[in-house]
């Protein structure tokens, strides 16, 4: 874990204005959620789809001084816009359990980022104030894919096997809802879904009343009927290629199908690959944690990235597919590319 506590947190609450940067996802938007329960503030909120993780980019730059909290977005795609930030005079405290080989020191940042496979950021920003919102921690952990994770933490905790299958399902809903590839694919705008959220101090609670929970379980049904006849474009013992098409449903379901089919084979590897709207593929991986990583594969490709069980590719030119294919093969295979 890398840990770099800078500047006093009881000094955060001076007249710099307040940005909030978060990923649109389950793991970002509980990893606010806890954080702002502990520590309200009130400032600009920055957030986009799951793959929208150049968020210092939408600050423009040419901005005031600014106290700045990023959550849930690699530290590598933001370098730049952090020093920029500190340059100014800023100040920036940084949650992420994503690898970040940029890390630096400099006296107004603060980071807090793990990237080992068994945390998330939800579970960084809990253990950062004790345990004190620890059932939306959970909720994040679900939302991130590590269900062993979370469901150790539920029996831990004393949850029913009920209690357990609702934050689970919670969890998914809330990353359902951040795939796609513009905010217009989404239910809900992520930073609209926070504000809702934050409602709420118990997971329960938002489960038991808030309406955009009915309506995101209800969206999710129906995008699934699409995946009945869904067969994978390639297949091999050791893992599946699948192709969605350029659809709202799909660019929606291809983050949670890669993850359903990891949960339901957990030996095997998978990769979902969806049309953008330039005709180009946006590609989900997942491998075992005993294979080689799914982080390895996609840096092999401009815009891609992500952790050890999954990562992702921004942009993949239709005219790589079948090589796409044939590293994915060698690499699940341990065959060199």
């Amino acid at each position: 874990m890398t840990s770099i506590p800078s500047f006093a947190l009881a000094d955060r609450t001076g007249t710099l204005p307040v940005v909030d940067l978060f990923n649109g996802d389950a793991d970002g938007i509980c990893s606010l959620h806890q954080l702002r329960m502990a520590e309200p503030r009130a400032g600009r909120l920055v957030s986009g789809v799951k793959r929208d993780i150049d968020l210092f980019g939408q600050l423009g730059d040419t901005n005031p001084p600014s106290d700045i909290t990023v959550l849930d977005v690699s530290f590598d795609r933001n370098e730049a816009g952090v020093r920029r930030a500190l340059q100014a005079g800023g100040r920036v405290r940084y949650f992420d359990h994503h690898s970040a080989r940029s890390l630096f020191h400099h006296p107004r940042l603060e980071s807090h980022i793990d990237p080992s496979a068994v945390v998330c950021t939800s579970l960084l920003v809990d253990r950062t104030l004790a345990g004190r919102f620890h059932e939306w921690a959970i909720v994040g952990a679900f939302g991130d894919n590590l269900l062993e994770v979370a469901r150790s933490l539920c029996a831990q905790r004393g949850l029913t096997l009920n209690q357990t299958a609702s934050l689970e399902q919670l969890g998914q809903l809330l990353n359902y809802n951040a795939y796609g590839e513009a905010v217009e694919d989404l239910h809900f705008s992520p930073i609209d879904l926070y504000r809702v959220v934050h409602n709420f101090e118990s997971p329960f609670g938002f489960i038991a009343d808030a309406d955009e929970y009915r309506r995101l379980a209800a969206g999710r049904a129906d995008d699934q009927h699409h995946l009945e006849a869904l067969a994978p474009y390639w297949r091999s013992i050791d893992g599946d290629v699948y192709l969605l098409p350029g659809t709202a449903w799909a660019r929606r379901l291809s983050g949670t199908l890669a993850n359903r089919l990891s949960c339901e084979e957990p030996h095997r590897s998978f990769a979902v690959l969806t049309r953008r709207s330039d005709g180009h593929f946006l590609v989900s991986v997942r491998c075992p944690a005993q294979r080689k990583s799914a982080q390895a594969l996609c840096c092999l490709y401009p815009g891609g990235g992500g952790r050890h069980a999954a990562a992702g590719i921004d942009r993949l030119p239709v005219i790589e597919l079948e090589q796409f294919i044939a590293d994915f093969s060698n690499h699940i295979t341990g065959k060199p590319s």
